[in-house]
């Protein structure tokens, strides 16, 4: 007699699931069901990974675009240039959201400043001796600068009682600053953020939308025009509606304060040091503060919010007649923030490094002691002796210069702040190329595979112009492209 092949025999997984000679109907149907939904979820699975496969079979082709700097160095702003570029009607979409963060970074100023006048009493006694609460972080300039205020028809005691006036009247408006700020970060706090900063993650602009709505979901429109008209016409949260009137009632004051003498001093004797965003648009008051007011494209390059996290940004360009979809990822900049840059070097096909050469009289809000140029420096290091990175296609944008010109226009003497600067001519273009050359020297000194660095002088609130150097960094970006693909 032949033995059975074990094929031949029952299936023990089968007898197993066998269900029992004494089930019910209920049972049987309960079985029945399961059974149903476990095919179902193992047909979604399915489904899902056949997806994932299609899905990276097309992104073979794309462009991985990483953007990486210290914060404050411009990396946001950039990105708003590439949406402008490449995505115009997602700005549009976006413009409702940007009035609270203007407002946000109007009122934020003024509390600055009503904070540091604080610090001195409100007047210029004893402005060339050191206020407890200041330190070497804020950048501040010991010099003793000549004083405005000098032959001002204005004496110190009219001058102190005009500015505790309108701290009196301004103080209403300053008292929003924590409720913008919630409304822009979901009430997310950073630990060690510095300057009572905000940070959002990313799709900030359509919750703060959502938010304004009181949360009623329309349908959205097909047409983009519609629904670009849509995000300027929709009525605004009630609390950026009372911020707004509160800015057109207290418009003469806050020009007063922006002008007045002793903030004209305190500024000049660098005691106050104010962002540019903050001068931008407390010169820019009277348009802000009117009662029709829609953030232009100007006022969103300027207006300042910080990154935390990645925010990834979609964008199809045309390389030379062929349409590449591009991935463009904006990460936060803050110490505490850049080990979330990791997972996004693995595949990464090029990066530009935002480095704002204005800031050598600038010092970390995480570490006081470090000087953010060095800074800059540190992280530019690391990031071309990664190894993951040795064949990225690398950019490098020495950034705002124009803010670097005004300060040396100004007088501030670099080698105060960077002292192997030495005794090197104090003009712009001597300035820049000594910053160039220390990155270029990292960069020879962490280049194994002898790639090329781009470098470029950008200042990316000018549109003009950064759009045009966009356009030369696509084009460095498609060679690279090209020889990845094996098709040169």
């Amino acid at each position: 007699m032949r033995t059975p092949s074990i094929y031949s025999q029952d299936d023990p997984i089968s007898a197993a699931l066998k269900p029992s000679a004494t089930e019910t109907d209920q049972e049987r149907i309960a079985r029945l069901e399961a059974e149903a939904e476990a095919k179902r979820i193992s047909e979604q699975i399915d489904d899902d990974l056949r997806e994932e496969r299609e899905r990276l079979r097309r992104r073979k082709g794309d462009v991985k675009l990483l953007l990486l700097g210290q914060a404050e160095s411009g990396k946001s702003t950039l990105q708003k240039q590439f949406q402008l570029m490449y995505k115009p009607n997602s700005l549009d979409q976006e413009r409702a959201s940007w009035t609270t963060v203007v407002y946000f970074n109007v009122v934020h100023s003024l509390k600055h400043i009503l904070s540091i006048l604080e610090s001195w009493d409100d007047s210029l006694e004893g402005v060339n001796d050191e206020p407890s609460s200041s330190r070497r972080g804020n950048g501040f300039d010991q010099s003793a600068t000549p004083s405005p205020m000098e032959g001002s028809p204005i004496d110190e005691a009219t001058g102190t009682l005009q500015i505790a006036n309108l701290r009196r009247r301004l103080s209403p408006l300053i008292a929003t600053d924590e409720q913008l700020a919630n409304r822009l970060s979901g009430g997310i706090t950073v630990s060690g953020s510095g300057k009572g900063s905000v940070f959002v993650r990313s799709g900030w602009q359509a919750r703060t939308i959502e938010n304004a709505l009181g949360r009623i979901k329309k349908k959205p429109s097909a047409d983009p025009e519609q629904v670009s008209r849509a995000s300027v016409e929709e009525p605004h949260d009630p609390l950026v509606k009372e911020v707004g009137r509160m800015l057109q009632l207290c418009e003469a004051d806050i020009h007063e304060l922006w002008n007045h003498p002793i903030v004209k001093s305190l500024m000049t004797k660098r005691k106050l040091k104010l962002d540019e965003w903050s001068e931008f648009f407390l010169r820019h008051i009277h348009r802000v503060a009117a009662p029709d007011y829609i953030p232009s494209t100007d006022d969103i390059l300027h207006a300042r919010i910080q990154t935390m996290g990645v925010a990834e940004h979609t964008f199809d360009v045309n390389l030379h007649g062929k349409n590449v979809t591009w991935h463009l990822f904006d990460v936060g900049g803050a110490r505490g923030q850049r080990h979330t840059w990791v997972p996004y070097f693995d595949d990464a096909n090029a990066i530009i490094f935002v480095a704002p050469v204005s800031a050598f009289d600038q010092y970390l809000e995480e570490d006081p002691r470090t000087n953010r140029i060095d800074d800059s420096l540190q992280l530019f290091t690391q990031i071309c002796s990664n190894a993951l990175l040795k064949n990225v296609h690398l950019v490098l944008f020495l950034n705002k210069t124009d803010i670097l010109r005004a300060k040396l226009e100004r007088g501030l003497r670099v080698k105060k702040y960077i002292t192997s600067f030495g005794d090197r001519s104090n003009d712009y273009e001597t300035v820049v190329q000594y910053f160039r050359a220390h990155f270029l020297q990292v960069h020879r000194k962490n280049n194994e595979n002898r790639r090329v660095l781009y470098t470029h002088f950008t200042s990316v609130v000018d549109t003009k112009a950064t759009q045009r150097i966009i356009g030369n960094v696509r084009d460095s970006i498609f060679r690279g492209y090209l020889q990845s693909a094996a098709l040169v």
